[in-house]
């Protein structure tokens, strides 16, 4: 039998992931998008998801954690090691399932059709872990508020649908087939946060221990796929100024949405 808060969390992943169809729709907004816009875009959704991994997943559970009693040393070792084992699982899956990487806002039409798809491969493989984390959030809703964790992930999202559908429209697909597929692929958010949901109803005392496992596979996702395809070396000041910015309106958002 599905709980309320199951359904919060299923239908609070698949309005998230629906975002990448809306990003992908941003292709009717504009004939061209240069690499440069795309890569901003992206460093400041990054931004807004680094702070949303550290606000609404890993300080919530270091905290939770350190609150038990216990001891301290053991404490902080079984935190570090959900955290290691989250960092591992996204990383299993990027050596497991190959996938392309620098092809975001390539716009040729002779663009190769299975780099195209190895780059959405990408692109997909960060979906599950997203929607873990969300699925894990809803699972702990006793101890954070999990809204400006889903709204961190949506606003990431539409980058990312708009290099979908970029990079099938430099492979020879129409803009409507482009934006389909974006919609596609925002739904294997939901999957993830089935997963997350599931994992976190089978203790309430593995919930800390399920929130810094997802804030880990958040965290690879940002440092090891999103930030080396945006930093070019003649734009580092205005990439980092765009994930500063991004991490400082997450932070707000993250306050606001506390209580």
């Amino acid at each position: 039998m599905m709980t309320p808060v199951f359904m919060e969390g299923f239908l609070a992943a698949v309005c998230a992931g629906m975002f990448t169809g809306l990003g992908g729709l941003c292709i009717f907004l504009k004939k061209r998008y240069l690499k440069s816009e795309i890569n901003q875009f992206l460093n400041l959704a990054a931004g807004v998801m680094l702070a949303a991994s550290f606000f609404s997943l890993l300080v919530p559970s270091m905290d939770d954690i350190l609150g038990h009693g216990g001891c301290l040393y053991m404490e902080a070792l079984s935190y570090a090691a959900a955290l290691f084992v989250g960092v591992l699982l996204v990383w299993g899956l990027n050596v497991v399932l190959p996938h392309e990487h620098n092809n975001m806002g390539r716009h040729g039409p002779n663009f190769d059709i299975r780099k195209a798809w190895l780059f959405i491969i990408a692109i997909t493989l960060h979906k599950l872990p997203e929607g873990l984390a969300v699925g894990v959030a809803y699972g702990a809703d006793s101890l954070i508020n999990p809204i400006s964790l889903v709204i961190g992930i949506a606003a990431h999202n539409v980058p990312e649908g708009l290099t979908i559908a970029i990079s099938l429209i430099g492979a020879g697909y129409s803009k409507f087939k482009a934006v389909g597929v974006a919609f596609l692929i925002g739904l294997v958010q939901p999957l993830g946060a089935l997963l997350g949901l599931a994992l976190m109803g089978i203790s309430f005392n593995i919930v800390p221990f399920g929130m810094a496992l997802a804030g880990g596979t958040m965290l690879f996702v940002v440092v090891n796929e999103i930030l080396p395809e945006t930093y070019g070396a003649k734009e580092t000041n205005k990439s980092a100024a765009a994930v500063f910015f991004g991490f400082i309106v997450m932070t707000y958002i993250t306050m606001v949405f506390h209580e």
